[in-house]
Formats: structure tokens, C-alpha cells, sequence
């Protein structure tokens, strides 16, 4: 019972990310409405709608680094509680934009409070969880992103733009209704010295029968233990491995080409002329990228991270090799099927490894003194590398043709291979002590 009740806190609070999955899929099939000038008053020209697009990611830049000082005073509950009043709000300006200028505000609040949740909902899943689910629980966090990209697109196939809108903008609500009744992260409420209340919690999440003893007294005594300044926790070889291994992963988990290939994904497929509806390609997108997140988070406890971020980098590799190919050499011929069949094996190497794991791994990496301020500042290199990717990918199309951008993409994929041989630790069943060992070593 006591797993259950921690898998039931641990995908309340990832639902935060079903809410930022279903912005993300929102892009796709509003793109042809919008600058078609169906969906508002107003009409949006190509640059608007690249700003459109990206100043989500712009807005989760920007906030990752405060939430991270928020989480710490105030706890992860309480934070994650709060956002719902924002996003709500950055949803109103969507749904009733009266001009581009209000699209752009609307993106960029529902990017800073999805983002938000990118250092919140992991930093809790791995503080609430024991050892061995720590893995699959660190994986609930993209596992409903991809849950939410497949419903913004599935609503944006089947509906109109209104209501497109309204379906995604009530999500907030809904992680409220869903949250509010589980506990504060034991962690945290040890940290501020209450110990009965952490007590509590871990009771509520191990079960009211289950031997606490242990990972109380472990919990306590880190809690005890002096806290040393900022700038000593952040000297420390172990704190500076964790920070370049995780902006490293967050680089490649980006510029392999992931939020590109989403944000503009029905452009993609009527740019290829597959023959086939790109609403539809998208939805097919996301069912496998659902899938693809599934199988990883039944394999990383089980096979470890380290190889399932190598056989992600080398399938994207591959299939952005495809991508490349088919630009280049294929588009006039008769196989409008291939780069759906290309997208969606990518879409399936970055699910079941740089999808979640360098979020998982993020939160492993880190001691507890330097967690908030070193999961804020990949948080915010992951943003950042996100919209310098849904900002030039466009760009790059018109510049340099499709084929030229995937093949960078592959190569970048490529280097990410080398990276995680020569670089990446196996965090599977160590304790967070034991990794700081490691990377202290």
C-alpha cells in the first residue's frame, strides 16, 4: 500500500507537466488556423507565429532560478499549489487574445509556470520516493508530458481553436483539484525542523504499518547536519560534476531537435507532402511518443540510465540521418510515408532515454544543500537551449533547406553519444550519498 499511496503523490505532482505537454502540443495544429486567420480577429504573420511558438520557452527561462529559491522557502507543495493562479491567467490571454501582442504575454506565463513545474514535480517525486521505485518515479514527470503533448494535439485535430483553447486552459484547475490532498515533501519539512510533520508525511507515503525508522533518521540527520554557505556547496567537485554532467545532458536533450520537431511538427509533415492529413501525423506522433515513454519507465530501474540515453542518442542519430536523406534526395519521390516512419522512431529514441532521464538524473546528481539553486540553473539552460531551438529552427529551414538542419541534428546526436561513454555515471540503485561519492571521487 505504502508504493501506491507514493506512485498516487508521485503522478499528482507530475500532472504539472500534462499541463505544459498539452502548451506544447497546443503549437502544431494551431499553426494553420492561426496564420490562416481562423482562430482569432487578428492575423499573425510567419515571424509572429515563430515568436508565438518560442516565447514559451523564453518564459520558462526566466523562472527556473527564482522557483528554485521559492521551493526552498516556501516548499514544493505550497509553490506548485500557487502556479495554478498564473497559469490560469497566461491561459485567459490566449483564449480571449485580441491581439498578437497578448498571444505572446499568454505563451510566456504558461511557459514560466510549465517550467516551474520542470524543478518542482522532479525534486518532490525523488524526495517522497524509496530507492527502489526512485527510477520510475523520476520518470512520471515526461510521462505526462507526452500524455499532455498527445492531448494538445488529439484537441487540436478534433476541435476548433476556441475550444481547443478552453480544453487545455482548464488543465490548471484540475492539477489543483488533484494535488491540494497529498503531502509536503518529508524532505523539506525536515529541513525546516519539523519533525513531527515529517513524520507524518512519510507515514502517509510508506504506509501507517511500515518501518519509518530508517529513512527518518537518515532524513533527520542530513537535515541536522551545518549547512555550509552557497558558495562552498557549489565548490565542491561533487556539486560541479552534477552541474556540467546535467547542462550537458539538457543541451543534448534539446539540440538533438526535440521541441523542433514538436512545436512545428504539422508544418513538417505538409512540408514533406506525405499525402496524409498532418493533423493526423502529429496525433500518430504522439501515440508513439506515449508508448515509447512507457517502455523507458519499465526499463530505466531495470537497465539503468546510461544505456538507455545511449541507444536513445544513437536512434535519433539515425533517424534524423533519414530525415536528412529524404529532404535531400526523396521529397519528388513516391514515399511521403518515410518521414513519418523517421519522426516517429525519433520520437521514440528521445522518449524512452533523453526524454526522462536527464531529469531524473538531474534530480539524483545533487545534494540536498545545493539541489534547488543547481536544478534551477540546468532548468534554466534547458529552457534556453529550448528556445534557441523553436526560435532558429525555422529560420534554419529557410536558410539552409531541411535536409542541412536534421543532418546537424544527427551530429549533435551523435556527439551526445560520445558524451554519455566517456562522462555519464550510473546513478541506478545508489543512494544520493553514494552519487556525490561518485562524483566527488
Amino acid at each position: 500500500m505504502g508504493q501506491i499511496k507514493q506512485y498516487i503523490a508521485g503522478l499528482a505532482a507530475a500532472f504539472g507537466a500534462f499541463c505544459l505537454g498539452a502548451s506544447i502540443g497546443w503549437s502544431g495544429p494551431m499553426e494553420k488556423p492561426i496564420l490562416g486567420g481562423d482562430a482569432y480577429s487578428f492575423s499573425v504573420s510567419d515571424d509572429q507565429w515563430g515568436w508565438v511558438t518560442s516565447i514559451m520557452t523564453l518564459g520558462g527561462a526566466c523562472v527556473c532560478i527564482p522557483i528554485g529559491v521559492l521551493i526552498a522557502l516556501f516548499g514544493r507543495k505550497m509553490v506548485m499549489l500557487v502556479l495554478v493562479i498564473p497559469y490560469l491567467l497566461g491561459w485567459a490571454c490566449i483564449i480571449w487574445a485580441a491581439n498578437v501582442y497578448m498571444l505572446y504575454i499568454g505563451r510566456f506565463v504558461v511557459g514560466a509556470c510549465g517550467a516551474s513545474f520542470c524543478v518542482t514535480a522532479p525534486m518532490y517525486t525523488t524526495e517522497i520516493a524509496e530507492i527502489k521505485i526512485r527510477g520510475v518515479m523520476g520518470c512520471f514527470f515526461q510521462l505526462w508530458i507526452v500524455h499532455g503533448i498527445l492531448y494538445g494535439f488529439g484537441v487540436g485535430a478534433l476541435f476548433e481553436p476556441l475550444f481547443v483553447n478552453i480544453l487545455c486552459g482548464i488543465l490548471p484547475i484540475e492539477f489543483f483539484l488533484i494535488f491540494i490532498w497529498m503531502p509536503e515533501s518529508p524532505v523539506y519539512l525536515a529541513q525546516k525542523e519539523k519533525g513531527e510533520q515529517a513524520e507524518k508525511s512519510m507515514k502517509w507515503l510508506r504506509g501507517k504499518d511500515a518501518d519509518i525508522s530508517a529513512d527518518m533518521k537518515a532524513i533527520m540527520d542530513e537535515a541536522k547536519k551545518e549547512k555550509p554557505k552557497v558558495k562552498e556547496g557549489m565548490s565542491r567537485m561533487g556539486s560541479i560534476w552534477g552541474l556540467c554532467i546535467s547542462i550537458s545532458l539538457m543541451f543534448f536533450q534539446q539540440f538533438t531537435g526535440i521541441n523542433a520537431i514538436l512545436f512545428y511538427a504539422t508544418g513538417i509533415f505538409t512540408k514533406a507532402g506525405t499525402g496524409l492529413s498532418p493533423d493526423w501525423c502529429t496525433v500518430i506522433l504522439g501515440v508513439a511518443q506515449v508508448f515509447a515513454t512507457i517502455l523507458a519507465i519499465m526499463l530505466v530501474d531495470k537497465s539503468g540510465r546510461r544505456i538507455l540515453l545511449l541507444i536513445s542518442a544513437a536512434l535519433m542519430c539515425l533517424t534524423t540521418l533519414m530525415m536528412g536523406f529524404y529532404f535531400h534526395y526523396l521529397k519528388d519521390s513516391n514515399v511521403g510515408w518515410l518521414p513519418v516512419l523517421s519522426t516517429c522512431l525519433f520520437i521514440i529514441g528521445f522518449s524512452i532515454g533523453f526524454g526522462p532521464v536527464p531529469w531524473l538524473i538531474m534530480a539524483e546528481l545533487f545534494a540536498e544543500d545545493v539541489k534547488p539553486l543547481c536544478g534551477s540553473i540546468a532548468g534554466t539552460c534547458n529552457w534556453l537551449f529550448a528556445f534557441c531551438v523553436t526560435k532558429c529552427f525555422p529560420i534554419c529551414l529557410d536558410a539552409f533547406g531541411a535536409a542541412a538542419t536534421f543532418w546537424v541534428f544527427a551530429v549533435i546526436s551523435f556527439l551526445a553519444v560520445v558524451f554519455i561513454i566517456l562522462l555519464v555515471p550510473e546513478t541506478r540503485g545508489k543512494t544520493l550519498n553514494e552519487i556525490q561519492e561518485l562524483l566527488g571521487g
